[in-house]
């Protein structure tokens, strides 16, 4: 939606809502024309239903405005006498509706001075614990699972984290009209039984609120963890796939979460499965694990119990092959080191995409490069606001920034063709170009099981979700039951830092049995005194 249409649906709603309140708000004791001036009337209207005026900030708030609209139904059809259950489903599933009925078809009059606590406050109460914990995940932080290993060891498989929304800004939500705290689609029960299946969408797309960040604590900083929207993301879980494509909101693709091993500016290159930052390796934290897939040749036998003593885990790819030679799709070089000292390992062989090499669904699909996942680039990382020199050559890694990211994603309608070996953007010779925002290069430390930015290429600004922070839960899926496949090392540790990541699980029960002792104790001196 433009401006000028954003402008003229609020002042549509300001013209429904005086329309349906103006008479309650002269019953309250105020003027008529005070239902029509935008936020001003709400200020009002909270005093009407006898709430504090930061009510009204709520009402703008994206997500959040949808469930607060459903709380001041209810509240104004109380403050008007109306406070059956009926009544709040009436206000509920008539969209507001029931309150132009009591403003224009009953004479009831206001309560100025209802008692809140002696109404059956139940609905009202819930909606918004359901505001404030939509407040807590849309701004300060998320629940996210780690799905796949592509992060090993530094996250695992069955880890479960709060992701901060304000280490790099919390982005405002593009699609205001959604279920709060899902992502893309709603569980429904499915007709074969009690099954929950992904099948609705839990948004509509229209209308779309333009793109914004509010300031973060920091920047984006090379070898981060980051959360982020898939750039790709657009055949939804919900479409049947052959109705067609359903291209997604940008806040609504799917989240990925993987390592920012590239930043704006940076020339980077991948050389044998190792990424280099202009022209030298990058150095990773010491949590950080890099981790290959290798062929080893045996001349005896090697069990599960031995390569997890190795702490070689990833188990669905450790199959014997037609050679009788054994595969390990991931470990990492401590481990390989270790696993080559043992009596039954003839040799072990990295399993390397040959330099020049080109192989399928490498980035980018317009190009042949010659590039694969262990020999990639160099290619440029995109920085706002710089100037870039655009060729015939080059062109295959910037066309979707400049189509999509840069056009499409905000309204602007970029295309690009080619007219021999000259470059056309909407027509027009283009040999250089200035970018809108920053970019970034996201891959797996799990090298050869990642799907990654060698994959689908760059990730701007505007798809950056958050920063994972804390590890609360995490459990083992290669264990049976419940408690014992709970990691009790990985409870409450910190995803960032240095060293073996130590759990702050005891320090929380002590913290949480101290604050219960010290309720308890407020609470007897209390009745005491009384």
């Amino acid at each position: 939606m433009t401006g000028l249409e954003w402008f003229l649906f609020f002042l549509g709603l300001q013209v429904l809502h005086f329309l349906a309140t103006w008479k309650l708000y002269v019953r309250a004791g105020f003027k008529a024309w005070q239902a029509v001036v935008p936020v001003y009337n709400a200020v009002i209207l909270m005093k009407i239903i006898n709430r504090p005026w930061w009510w009204v900030i709520l009402l703008f708030i994206p997500v959040v405005n949808l469930i607060m609209f459903i709380v001041v139904w209810v509240e104004i059809a109380r403050s008007f006498g109306f406070n059956k259950k009926v009544h709040t489903a009436l206000a509920v599933f008539s969209l507001g509706l029931f309150s132009a009925y009591i403003n224009y078809f009953t004479e009831a009059p206001h309560r100025k001075d209802r008692e809140l606590e002696s109404e059956n406050a139940w609905v009202p109460s819930i909606l918004f614990a359901v505001v404030a914990a939509t407040l807590v995940h849309t701004y300060f932080m998320q629940p996210f699972t780690i799905p796949t290993s592509s992060l090993e060891k530094t996250l695992l498989v069955g880890d479960y984290l709060f992701v901060s929304k304000f280490h790099y800004g919390a982005r405002t939500p593009m699609t205001p009209v959604a279920l709060p705290m899902v992502h893309d689609s709603m569980p429904a029960i499915s007709p074969g039984g009690l099954r929950l299946t992904n099948t609705f969408k839990s948004y509509t797309k229209w209308p779309q609120l333009p793109y914004f960040r509010l300031p973060g604590l920091q920047d984006i900083k090379r070898n981060d963890i980051v959360v982020f929207s898939w750039p790709i993301d657009t055949l939804v879980v919900y479409t049947n796939a052959a109705k067609g494509v359903d291209h997604k909101p940008i806040d609504k693709k799917s989240n990925y979460v993987k390592r920012c091993v590239g930043i704006p500016g940076d020339y980077l290159s991948v050389v044998d499965g190792y990424v280099h930052i202009d022209g030298k390796q990058n150095d990773l934290p010491d949590r950080a694990k890099i981790q290959f897939a290798y062929r080893v040749k045996l001349k005896g036998q090697l069990d599960r119990r031995t390569l997890l003593r190795y702490d070689i885990t990833d188990g669905a790819g450790m199959l014997n092959d037609d050679s009788g030679d054994f595969y390990i799709s991931a470990a990492s070089e401590e481990a390989i080191a270790q696993l080559k000292n043992n009596p039954s390992v003839v040799s072990v062989t990295r399993v390397n995409d040959a330099a020049g090499t080109q192989t399928a669904r490498i980035f980018p699909p317009e190009a042949d490069y010659g590039w694969n996942v262990d020999n990639f680039g160099p290619i440029y990382i995109p920085e706002e606001g710089v100037t870039k020199a655009i060729t015939s050559e080059n062109i295959a890694l910037y066309k979707r920034l400049i189509e999509v990211y840069e056009g499409s994603d905000i309204g602007i309608s970029n295309k690009i063709t080619r007219n021999g070996n000259a470059v056309l953007l909407n027509g027009e010779p283009l040999t250089e170009y200035t970018f809108k925002q920053n970019y970034y290069w996201m891959m797996g430390d799990n090298r050869d099981n990642s799907l990654d930015a060698r994959s689908w290429g760059y990730v701007p600004e505007t798809h950056v979700v958050g920063k994972p922070v804390f590890v609360w839960m995490s459990f083992d899926p290669n264990v049976a039951g419940f408690f014992k496949s709970i990691r009790w090392e990985r409870v409450f540790t910190t995803v960032g830092g240095s060293g073996t990541p130590k759990s702050y699980l005891i320090h929380f029960l002590v913290f949480l049995a101290l604050y219960f002792v010290g309720q308890y104790a407020w609470k007897k001196r209390k009745a005491k005194k009384a």
